[in-house]
């Protein structure tokens, strides 16, 4: 999987990058696992469902993908 963007789908990110779970629930109080939305929906939508505005989730996209380059 290339970097996550606005579009790229709930279940992927935690298919490819379980461990962005946590941050997601912790840090963005998205506890996106147990949703059956998760399927289809997209990181934006997610956020959005929950409030986010575009910076808080251009810094959350920003956020995980520096996790993921410190998981490598």
């Amino acid at each position: 999987m290339n970097k996550i963007t606005k579009k790229t789908k709930i279940s992927k990110i935690i298919e490819n990058y379980p461990y962005l779970a946590k941050i997601l629930a912790d840090k963005y109080s998205l506890s996106c696992i147990g949703c059956m939305a998760a399927v289809f929906e997209t990181i934006e939508q997610g956020a959005r469902a929950h409030g986010m505005k575009d910076q808080e989730i251009k810094n959350m996209i920003n956020k995980l993908n520096q996790s993921i380059d410190l998981e490598k």
